[in-house]
């Protein structure tokens, strides 16, 4: 629930589907906050809650809670070429 008091912050996230199933998702702005779910759905209320767990543990030991920091994230995919020819065996 949201107080008054409460400032809403805004954080990237960027979800991956993982392999086996489900979805792992991080927050690039907070060093090391990472969750995973599985279904879209469950990753992003998991990473919410990470990212809640992770800013009331940085006001816990009295350090500034980060601002977004902007990073401009695409995702694309390129074609490289590679002989392999060259690899070792």
């Amino acid at each position: 629930m949201v107080n008054k008091t409460d400032k809403i912050l805004s954080y990237d996230v960027v979800f991956e589907e993982a392999e086996e199933g489900g979805y792992t998702v991080t927050a690039p702005s907070l060093l090391g906050c990472i969750s995973e779910g599985d279904t879209f759905e469950q990753a992003r209320d998991n990473i919410t809650e990470a990212i809640s767990a992770y800013l009331e543990s940085i006001s816990m030991d009295k350090l500034s809670v980060p601002e977004e920091i902007p990073h401009n994230i695409f995702l694309g995919r390129v074609n490289v070429p590679f002989n392999y020819g060259f690899a070792s065996a």
